[in-house]
């Protein structure tokens, strides 16, 4: 007998009651409250109704220990905090998002302490700021040392008690309502019978927001509370709303191991206890995670629990060990009091003993794919905090930015249901789904082949196992009764279906996604995003490229060109920073029409050289054009008035982007064209143009790209191509030959240059083996008497002084290589035009 499909409603009792609002939130941690505060604040008479599984003061933003990420420090930067960001995300990050997180964050957390929040500090008043895994500056602000969530909770409680805002207690939200077009109108739920209500009734409002939090029940081991059963995943699904990255579940790496065949939730020791210095050692004492990853124990999360795990796998052990016996009995009461307390209830004084430690599931970093305003892909449905996926954490989430996520995107969601004005709640149609529950006994086996094969390692054997054990689970002999455990089965089944599915569809390891049979981070294939959906048929399942990578045809052809890819997108990603901030481009926002589409002429305004067509092409494809045609090719000469590519798309997206593709089109293309006159005046001799490393920072490839197109070759790329003695390495060495030694001595393969200003200096550089000697400032008499000397025994190069009128009495010298600097420094930008047709 075949499984049954998974149910697209659960089976429930008619609603035995009605309740109207405005704004139905469901989840009372720090995104669902900050939610209902906001909106309440915006529209005073709106009726805000939250609804919650346990108490108001309940839910997974209590056990948040770590604190929240924000740049609050003056040394501190966005951008630093960005950089950070993308770096744990391992290119799955949404930039948008993740810039809106660090820029709006700090004025969010200052607006959270307005509610009252009490965050610690130091002597003189100021935040006390620390670290955990993944960030480089101090940027975490904590309360009672230890207990931030459980601080946040309170004040956010608090703050609702003392309001107008109402609340339901004890509420398990079952399923989406939607009016006949399929619009978000209310939720079903039923209270249990602690609640102000009891049974199964119904919320009808004009905009639903799931703030559910996470779906760590859905493993055996977990930090996750007991009533994170994913049911707002699961909801969404049912709804038909698009799931994205499910598989991307991050496992803490410290976590309270309680012995053997421990199960629920377990006690989480804080990322922020390596923050302050304790240090992740094996059962021999060795500290494993230096020779892992440059910022060791305060590595990202994944790099941490990857560590762990392959050690408990060398050593045949099933835990690890966290020593912070240096801290001090007075330092552990103060600094992490709960923690402290916890150890002792489990007889472990970490004051005296090293904490035992193992990875359990911990964070969802993919869930209800959502927009920067938290919109779902169905109207009036939003989402955020830990049940959305908002782009910010991409393959793993960095320490201490979900709190700071819930906050800013909260307050975003509040700021677009007042803006499209107070929602009408929708007449709800009877929905004719087909319906389902699972058997609650199946809710412990759902959970241990989950973490035996869907868990931190991962092969296609083990998810394929687990699969068919899901599968399994589905059916049942005996009519299940509708009741709070078999809704909270058939959401763990539900989840854990399509995160196994995800798992064994993406063939690569990252972030937090690690394939045993795939090891290796795979970007050709993998740089994007499984979304689902279910429907009758089953899951279905996409595969998005990722919205700031390339389309593959670009990313090979500039790889071919000698290109990186991710370094393109990368400063494509700072000019859009530096162009776009969260209003956009205002003035094409103001003048065109959200759907007015144009095709638009990339044309030279004077002769020269092209450089970076595909550069040019790929911002404009990155900003929304969806054909581009290339005219030209890199390196050809153009002429005045010759079209070299044309595009079309959106209006707004053209002339947004014109600038960036501008400024990089003629920059390089003047490279190109000056350096093509330079190879031209030299043209029948055997020298060659070459650069130098006077490149601007972080344009350095592209520059030397276009170099190649003008015709030109390239020198050192940086600083360990080849080693290059100059005068000043000579003086710190103790003479030439001395500093020729301590190069090959250290590296003995390298390739090694030597730059002299004078005549006499030739001969012990060539006795001492230089492959390749660099004369600076020679008149033309000094490099023919150079090469004479040389005779073929080294490659000689002219540098300094140079000029195109001198270039080719330089190169009849016989020299190898004219050095110009200018060539990336200096060269006048080719006038090249964007001319919107029509």
């Amino acid at each position: 007998m075949s499984a049954p499909a998974i149910p697209l409603r659960l089976t429930a009792p008619d609603p035995g009651w009605v309740v109207e609002a405005d704004v139905v939130v469901v989840g009372s941690g720090i995104a669902g409250l900050t939610v209902a505060l906001r909106y309440a604040e915006l529209d005073p008479a709106a009726k805000v109704l939250v609804v919650t599984k346990d108490v108001l003061s309940s839910g997974s933003t209590r056990w948040a220990q770590g604190g929240i990420a924000a740049v609050l420090d003056p040394d501190d930067t966005p951008e630093e905090h960005l950089n950070d960001t993308l770096l744990a995300g391992v290119g799955l990050c949404d930039v948008r998002a993740v810039r809106t997180l660090v820029t709006e964050g700090p004025g969010a957390l200052r607006r959270l302490m307005a509610r009252g929040a009490r965050f610690d500090r130091t002597e003189a008043g100021r935040l006390q700021l620390t670290r955990e895994g993944g960030h480089r500056r101090d940027r975490i602000v904590h309360a009672g040392g230890d207990a931030t969530g459980a601080e946040v909770q309170r004040a956010l409680a608090e703050a609702v008690r003392a309001g107008a805002i109402e609340v339901v207690e004890h509420a398990l939200v079952l399923d989406l309502l939607k009016d006949g077009r399929g619009r978000a109108a209310g939720v079903t739920l039923h209270v249990m019978g602690e609640g102000a209500r009891d049974g199964v009734g119904a919320v009808h409002a004009g905009a639903v927001v799931l703030a559910t939090g996470g779906m760590g029940q859905v493993y055996a081991a977990t930090t996750n509370p007991v009533v994170s059963t994913g049911d707002g995943v699961a909801l969404a699904l049912r709804a038909g709303a698009v799931v994205r990255d499910l598989e991307f579940v991050q496992f803490h790496p410290t976590v309270l191991w309680l012995g053997e065949g421990s199960t629920g939730q377990q006690p989480l020791i804080s990322e922020a206890v390596r923050g302050e210095g304790a240090i992740l050692v094996d059962h021999d004492g060795e500290a494993f995670m230096r020779d892992v990853h440059e910022l060791a124990d305060l590595a990202p999360r994944d790099v941490v629990a990857k560590a762990i795990m392959r050690r408990m796998r060398e050593s045949g052990r099933d835990h690890m060990l966290l020593d912070g016996r240096h801290f001090g009995e007075e330092r552990w009461r103060t600094r992490f009091p709960t923690i402290y307390a916890v150890c002792r209830e489990h007889g472990i004084d970490p004051a005296r003993e090293p904490i035992p430690v193992a990875p359990a599931a911990h964070y969802a970093s993919g869930g209800v794919r959502t927009d920067l305003v938290g919109r779902t892909s169905i109207d009036g449905l939003y989402a955020c905090g830990e049940v959305a996926c908002t782009g910010v954490h991409g393959a793993n989430r960095l320490a201490s930015n979900s709190l700071l996520e819930g906050l800013v995107f909260a307050e975003r969601i509040a700021e677009d249901i007042h803006a499209a004005g107070r929602p009408e709640p929708g007449g709800p149609v009877a929905s004719p789904l087909p319906d389902g529950l699972v058997d609650p006994r199946a809710r412990t086996r759902i959970q241990a082949h989950m973490s035996r094969g869907a868990g931190v390692l991962r092969a296609r054997e083990s998810l394929g196992g687990t699969a068919g054990a899901l599968r399994d689970a589905r059916w049942t002999p005996v009519r299940v009764a509708p009741c709070t455990e078999s809704w909270e089965a058939t959401n763990l089944l539900t989840v854990a279906t399509v995160l196994t599915a995800a798992a064994a569809a993406r063939l690569e390891t990252r972030g937090s996604h690690w394939r045993e049979d795939h090891p290796e981070r795979d970007d050709d294939e993998w740089l994007g995003h499984l979304d689902v959906t279910l429907t009758e048929e089953g899951l279905q399942m996409t595969y998005t490229p990722h919205g700031d990578a390339l389309p593959a045809r670009l990313a090979q052809e500039l790889a071919g060109a000698g290109l990186d890819p991710d370094e393109v997108n990368a400063i494509l990603d700072r000019a859009f920073a530096e162009d776009l901030q969260e209003a956009g481009d205002v003035t094409s926002v103001a003048t065109i029409p959200a759907g007015q589409r144009a095709v638009a002429d990339v044309v030279a305004r004077a002769d020269g050289v092209v450089a970076g067509l595909a550069v040019a092409e790929a911002v404009f494809v990155r900003l929304g054009a969806d054909r581009a045609e290339r005219r030209a090719k890199d390196g050809e000469r153009v002429r005045k008035g010759e079209v070299l590519m044309t595009v079309e798309g959106p209006v707004r997206g053209l002339l947004t982007a014109e600038r960036t593709a501008l400024n990089l089109l003629t920059h390089l293309s003047g490279v190109a064209t000056l350096t093509a006159r330079w190879v031209a005046e030299v043209g029948g001799t055997k020298a060659r143009v070459r650069d130098s490393r006077k490149t601007l920072p972080g344009l350095r490839s592209l520059q030397k790209y276009a170099v190649r197109c003008g015709g030109g070759v390239n020198h050192r790329m940086s600083l360990s191509d080849a080693a290059l003695i100059k005068d000043n390495h000579v003086v710190a060495a103790g003479g030439v030959a001395e500093a020729f030694r301590a190069v090959r001595d250290r590296y003995p393969d390298l390739p090694i240059e030597v730059e002299v200003d004078r005549i006499d200096q030739l001969e012990p550089v060539l006795a001492e083996g230089a492959e390749e000697i660099l004369l600076d400032n020679f008149t033309l008499g000094d490099l023919s008497h150079a090469v004479q000397i040389v005779k073929n025994r080294a490659r000689l190069e002219a540098s300094g002084g140079l000029t195109l009128e001198s270039a080719r009495d330089v190169a009849e010298t016989g020299v190898d290589y004219l050095a110009v600097g200018a060539l990336t420094h200096s060269a006048p930008a080719l006038d090249i035009a964007l001319d919107l047709r029509g």
